[in-house]
């Protein structure tokens, strides 16, 4: 004899569809979109990460969790006519991956009437991350794109003149990223991990308003919506030592449903007593503000060509 479907226990009304392994929910599809949307409004509420008329640039690159807040922000901020979302790319320069990842975004943007522009490695610092790959170098290529990503996405959310920058980092991300600092002993990013971000002069305030929402609910959200969003990893990310988090925080999750929260919430407890240190200065090559005399994406880029003379 078949199963019977059980209900959604939130409005009790039609079948569920999805149960949520850490509260026990039984939740119907639109009783889980509206979830999504409400974690989100709670999260801005919380770290109170905008303003009525914010400028608010989304990093949106083609995958389910920008298009997923991309999507969600719109809607929220449909209601604050004085604000605007404007979404920014950026072309890293790998082929055959990110091509296909900017043509889904373009769409994407199209379709929900919000402005898309595009910034490319190549044009802000003269070189791809295929060619990056390719070069001779101590780091992974990861590396050296997180650096150069964080630093495109400010200069591009400047560009259009955001006041805003909000990324799509998802709750998995959170956790494995807490995770690698502390192996890692890297107190000082752990204390940039907050996900209200912070003023800092020279950057624009980076906000993660998608960081309470689970890396497999943001998959459901995307495939629920019915939009398309690029599915294949990027062929550089063999090397990172994120593939190594994500699989142990997956196999701990799923033997004990909750761990990826704890592992959230014990990263924001440990925030505050972290000295994040100063920005003490101007690097020396391109002029961002930096801890030191030379920037992180700096020292990288002359580390890849020590005749350059910086990014």
């Amino acid at each position: 004899m078949a199963e019977t479907v059980k209900q959604c226990t939130k409005c009790g009304r039609r079948p569920s569809i999805y149960l949520r392994p850490y509260s026990g929910e039984r939740l119907c599809a639109d009783c889980f979109k509206s979830t999504i949307r409400e974690r989100v409004e709670r999260t801005v509420s919380r770290y109170d990460m905008f303003e009525h008329d914010s400028r608010i640039a989304v990093g949106v690159s083609g995958g389910k969790d920008s298009l997923g807040l991309l999507h969600v922000l719109n809607e929220i901020e449909a209601e604050f006519p004085r604000s605007e979302v404007i979404a920014v790319s950026i072309d890293e320069g790998v082929a055959g991956y990110r091509d296909e990842a900017l043509t889904i975004a373009g769409e994407a943007c199209r379709e929900l009437g919000v402005e898309h522009n595009i910034f490319s490695f190549a044009d802000l610092f003269g070189t791809t991350m295929d060619d990056v790959a390719s070069t001779p170098r101590e780091l992974t290529p990861c590396s050296y794109c997180g650096v150069l990503r964080r630093r495109a996405l400010n200069e591009a959310a400047r560009s259009v003149e955001a006041d805003r920058l909000a990324t799509g980092h998802n709750l998995d991300d959170f956790a494995q990223t807490a995770l690698m600092n502390l192996l890692r002993g890297d107190l000082r990013r752990l204390s940039l991990m907050h996900p209200g971000g912070g003023e800092v002069e020279g950057f624009v305030r980076r906000v993660k308003p998608y960081c309470e929402v689970p890396e497999r609910e943001s998959a459901l959200y995307a495939h629920l919506e019915g939009f398309r969003f690029q599915e294949i990893p990027c062929p550089h990310a063999s090397e990172a030592m994120r593939n190594d988090m994500r699989a142990f925080i997956n196999g701990v999750e799923v033997k004990r449903p909750g761990t990826t929260f704890t592992v959230y919430r014990t990263a924001l407890k440990l925030i505050p007593n972290v000295e994040p240190g100063d920005l003490i200065g101007r690097c020396r090559l391109c002029g961002e503000p930096t801890t030191g005399e030379t920037c992180r994406a700096c020292q990288l880029m002359e580390e890849l060509n020590p005749s350059s003379n910086g990014a």
